[in-house]
């Protein structure tokens, strides 16, 4: 059975900061690409950031390019979600999903399995 457990998430005034672990089980993670994806109350799930099996290869919403960064780590199965200079914004869940490919995916639809997530708000 697949398991991917976030951790991480508060409240974090903004211009502060958040990294965001993604802990997987039961699927071979180092086959697999991540991503992670919010969501505010009422409002449709959005991406965030995605990474490839080896790391090698990322991708970033625009809204988030320059700020937040994705790595992972194989040894540990795990993927991080560095949120740095974060902006005041209505309070979301962040989770991070898994797809049995090698290549980044953008789409939320294209991934196979996902966490419960973690909850984010950012103060003014």
């Amino acid at each position: 059975q697949v398991h991917l457990v976030e951790s991480g998430g508060g409240l974090v005034q903004a211009g502060g900061s958040l990294r965001l672990p993604c802990a997987a089980s039961g699927l071979t993670f180092s086959n697999s690409a991540v991503g992670w994806f919010r969501q505010a109350p009422g409002k449709e799930r959005e991406f965030v950031a995605t990474i490839n099996w080896s790391g090698t290869s990322t991708g970033y919403a625009d809204s988030r390019k320059g700020r937040f960064t994705i790595t992972r780590d194989n040894a540990k199965n795990t993927v991080y979600l560095q949120m740095n200079s974060l902006k005041p914004e209505e309070p979301a869940v962040y989770s991070c999903a898994a797809a049995r490919t090698y290549t980044r995916v953008l789409l939320a639809s294209d991934y196979d399995y996902w966490g419960r997530g973690t909850q984010v708000t950012v103060s003014s």
